[in-house]
């Protein structure tokens, strides 16, 4: 898939979940569930033991559905074993440039970290599709991501930490692309209970709460 497909779709859905599983199995069980309520963009992080073969299987398995990415990368090292096994775009906490200069060689779409305004721009600057706002709700949340887009409205921001049902709303009113989200979304309780439900019914939450920004925001063009 091409880059631009890539954020074309990430902008669509509006939310990249941050898997977090204990198992490679786990990780497979979570992404159907999410994908059943209709979300079918993720993002497998290292800490998952197995990741990359996570990624691999995942992308093998049903990569013609679901959009898989890697998060957690902290170098290019990482970057380029999550591209080989198959990740479409590569999420990291922090802003490491020779990242970034690998993702733009090989045309994958790179969502570096970044809190304040410089570093924000930097990564920007360095060819960033989009910064990885992290972590957004310590600093302030959606006021946090207001206040950076005013004086910085060409940046694509994704902000992650904090992001939840009663937050969502207002994160996207406040010039986000997309949302991170993690616990609140990709419940592995609900899993390891037997219950993968409850993470496709609060999937289908989160895209209404999407689609009801974007029908407000078409309407406002």
């Amino acid at each position: 898939m091409h880059k631009s497909e890539v954020l074309k779709k990430i902008r669509q859905v509006g939310l990249v979940p941050v898997l977090r599983a204990d198992s490679e199995e786990e990780a497979l069980q979570i992404a159907y569930a999410l994908e059943a309520g209709g979300v079918t963009v993720l993002e497998v992080t290292m800490t998952v033991p197995g990741a990359v073969d996570a990624i691999k299987r995942l992308a093998s398995e049903a990569g013609d559905r679901i959009l898989v990415g890697a998060g957690t990368v902290l170098d290019p090292e990482t970057a380029r074993a999550c591209m080989l096994a198959g990740a479409h775009f590569i999420v990291s906490p922090a802003l490491n440039l020779r990242t970034i200069e690998l993702c733009r060689r090989y045309d994958v779409a790179v969502f570096p970290g970044g809190l304040t305004p410089t570093e924000v721009l930097t990564a920007w600057e360095a060819g960033a599709d989009a910064v990885k706002v992290f972590p957004c709700s310590a600093v302030g949340g959606a006021k946090y991501l207001k206040a950076l887009k005013a004086p910085l409205p060409q940046i694509e921001l994704i902000p992650t930490g904090g992001v939840s049902l009663s937050t969502a709303g207002e994160f996207l009113e406040a010039g986000a692309i997309a949302l991170g989200v993690g616990g609140d979304l990709v419940d592995n309780k609900a899993v390891r209970a037997g219950k993968p439900e409850v993470i496709t019914e609060n999937a289908k939450k989160y895209l209404e709460i999407v689609a009801a920004h974007h029908a407000k925001t078409s309407h406002q063009k």
